[in-house]
């Protein structure tokens, strides 16, 4: 009994210091996860916001560039018949499209709706435009009817979509 008695005063004050050095071997463990987590996070926001910012400036860049004014003043519409200009209106609209396409990655599905929509509605002015003008009628004809239909849209989607884009990169700082 007695060695019994003196296993038990051995191996109980044994079995407490292994469980606190388990305690204590979670603990770091736990806290050394975490901090590489934390330290993970901050290489991964040092490297993807400088890209998500550049993708804000390249969709602000198409939304500019795509807005009915802007887009008639760089086509210079002066030696075109309306239908040429049309085209080449459509076509610069699909293209600058085209290539900012893959910037939908850094944003909400929300804000890339508004960008597409934005689009369309350009491409609806272009044509709406073009409608009402008859067959013979010069570029000019048309840029002072795109003007126009810019001019009677109540819900600008080109002014909406830049202040979604905006929102979003505030989100970040």
């Amino acid at each position: 009994m007695e060695y019994l008695f003196d296993l038990l005063k051995i191996l109980l004050p044994a079995a407490a210091v292994l469980y606190g050095m388990y305690l204590v071997v979670v603990s770091f463990i736990s806290k050394e996860r975490e901090k590489m987590l934390v330290e993970l996070k901050t290489k991964n926001t040092q490297t993807i916001i400088p890209v998500r910012l550049q993708a804000a400036e390249r969709l602000c860049l198409l939304l500019e560039r795509i807005t009915p004014n802007n887009l008639v003043r760089r086509s210079s519409p002066g030696g075109m018949t309306a239908a040429e200009l049309q085209g080449q209106l459509l076509h610069e609209v699909r293209e600058e499209f085209n290539h900012n396409f893959s910037q939908q990655v850094y944003f909400s599905e929300e804000t890339w709706e508004a960008v597409k929509r934005a689009v369309e509605e350009v491409t609806t002015i272009i044509n709406l435009a073009r409608q009402t003008l008859d067959q013979e009628a010069s570029g000019m004809d048309l840029a002072k009817a795109i003007f126009a239909q810019s001019l009677e849209r109540k819900n600008d989607a080109i002014a909406y979509a830049l202040k979604k884009v905006k929102a979003e990169i505030q989100l970040y700082f």
